[in-house]
């Protein structure tokens, strides 16, 4: 299926992240340079989209949405994409669903069909070894590599299809026409791409990866199978929940604030407000010092900056890296999202692979 190229179009609202404007990253919409915030929310599908660094690719007739990385985009001989929902065959979460996780509640079958609906948008359709001639009349996905995540640090190189199921949280790969993929709901997905020797990785990143430094041990693993340096190395780090909504425990700060000496800027406390207390203190008088009870803390923390940190100390031109603003959360009608849907949600991908 042909995968179409539209416009550039301002398809966003400008929406305040929380009350106390707290200032989230910019991003910019269309080529209007329009200022929209982290947490703005995609209101169109079916076109082109520009999400900050990465601009979407959809099939009109379908309303199928791929985003693609803007810094990877210009490698014709890299295949990449990160999904959405939107214009799959699954109906147990949302109808048209594009579920490509093998969820309980999801049919195995659904599930299949979409992932090669998904694999034919991003144009990895021909089987190795076919000839010419014959890819003219039919495709067929590429073999696709997935693991049983388990938010670790292992990662593991993919030569061939692999005989038995690999539990981890990355996967590399320098063999043309084999894909690798992770797949999330409010982790973030991390594509790592070799421009001058040809490999790719791929990784999952929620707040145990990366505190166990995933992305950056797979940029030590990329430069141990396969000699790549860092400054060859372009990163697109997908779709995720921002630290607009990704609220998190003490004992998150505490891990990170062990093996981080900048976990301070990573996280931010939000203060509860109460107005009946604003408006009545007396009601809420102890005999505790200072006489007045304190409202609890909120605490959020940004795993897309830490990841962003952990590529730059693992010598990443920060040229070299992009991210997504998309906040899966606050965009849960365009991306899976754990957290909203608590807990009973699909799956997004995110695929990276090489064409001969």
């Amino acid at each position: 299926m042909t995968v179409l190229k539209s416009s550039r179009l301002p398809l966003v609202e400008d929406r305040n992240i929380d009350g106390a404007g707290f200032p989230a990253g910019m991003v910019f919409s269309g080529d209007q340079n329009l200022p929209i915030s982290a947490c703005a929310r995609i209101t169109s599908a079916g076109r082109v989209l520009y999400d900050g660094l990465v601009p979407v690719k959809t099939s009109k007739k379908n309303q199928r949405t791929v985003l693609v990385a803007k810094n990877l985009s210009p490698l014709s001989w890299l295949v990449h994409g990160f999904s959405t929902r939107l214009g799959g065959s699954s109906c147990v979460y949302h109808k048209g669903d594009l579920n490509l996780g093998f969820t309980k509640d999801d049919s195995r079958a659904v599930v299949e069909r979409n992932r090669s609906t998904f694999l034919g948008e991003i144009g990895a359709s021909d089987v190795p070894g076919r000839s010419r001639e014959a890819r003219k009349k039919t495709s067929f996905p590429w073999p696709l590599v997935t693991l049983r995540q388990i938010h670790s640090d292992i990662i593991h190189r993919i030569d061939a299809l692999p005989g038995a199921e690999l539990a981890g949280d990355g996967l590399l790969t320098a063999t043309p026409e084999l894909l690798v993929a992770i797949q999330t709901a409010d982790c973030f997905p991390i594509i790592l791409v070799d421009v001058k020797r040809r490999a790719v990785g791929v990784f999952h990143a929620g707040w145990r990866g990366t505190a166990k430094r995933v992305v950056e041990k797979g940029v030590g693993e990329m430069f141990r199978h396969f000699g790549s340096r860092p400054r060859d190395l372009r990163a697109a780090i997908g779709p995720g929940i921002q630290s607009c909504c990704y609220e998190v425990g003490e004992e998150v700060r505490t891990n990170f604030e062990s093996q981080f000496e900048y976990a301070n800027e990573l996280f931010r406390e939000v203060k509860e407000s109460d107005p009946v207390r604003e408006r009545y203190p007396l009601l809420f008088l102890t005999a505790c010092a200072p006489g007045h009870g304190e409202l609890p803390v909120k605490i959020f923390l940004d795993i897309a900056e830490a990841n962003r940190r952990q590529l730059l100390a693992a010598g990443l031109p920060a040229k070299n890296i992009e991210i997504s603003t998309l906040c899966t959360k606050c965009n849960n009608d365009l991306l899976f999202s754990h957290r909203a849907e608590k807990g009973r949600t699909g799956r997004q991908m995110a695929v990276a692979g090489i064409r001969e």
